[in-house]
């Protein structure tokens, strides 16, 4: 079943695997290098625009991460979370929500707990297989390349958002 995506109030994802390709990278002393896709930010500042929160829940903890969430505007961040589903909780109550008001992205087992509850849910080309028929789309971009554009423009269309939010670019 197709679900009403005019009701998502909240887009939550995880890191790494959907708004990365999953690789970590350290250096000799220490630090940590993520990617991230310049399209997968502009789709997340265009879902914002059209007053759709979004939030971060990441089982690993990184500087990297708080970087790209603060250049996004984004507020709700949790890290180093081992059970994704107390967050999930946390955050409904404090912003009111109900589960179908939200759109979760995942790529992996442990994610399958949201992907299962939330109104709309998501995955990237490149998930773990066993995550891809508990969703509502597999976009056909893998995770740090472009995946999250995807979702968002799915998102913003399917809400019918799409012309307000990029009428400014003058899209045929």
């Amino acid at each position: 079943m197709v679900p009403d995506l005019s009701n998502i109030r909240l887009l939550l994802l995880d890191v790494d695997g959907v708004m990365t390709d999953g690789r970590i990278i350290f250096d000799n002393f220490g630090n940590e290098f993520k990617a991230f896709d310049v399209k997968d930010g502009h789709g997340l500042k265009l879902v914002q625009r059209a007053g759709i929160r979004v939030g971060i829940i990441t089982g690993r903890n990184s500087q990297v991460v708080a970087r790209r969430a603060e250049e996004l505007g984004i507020t709700l961040v949790y890290q180093g979370v081992k059970d994704k589903r107390i967050p999930f909780d946390e955050i409904l109550e404090q912003l009111q929500l109900k589960p179908e008001q939200v759109a979760y992205a995942g790529d992996d087992l442990v994610d399958l707990p949201l992907l299962r509850r939330a109104g709309f849910s998501a995955t990237v080309a490149d998930a773990a297989e066993e995550v891809k028929p508990h969703v509502h789309l597999v976009t056909k971009r893998c995770g740090g390349r472009g995946a999250v554009r995807e979702i968002c423009d799915h998102l913003l269309k399917g809400a019918g958002l799409w012309e307000g939010v990029t009428a400014r670019y003058a899209i045929d």
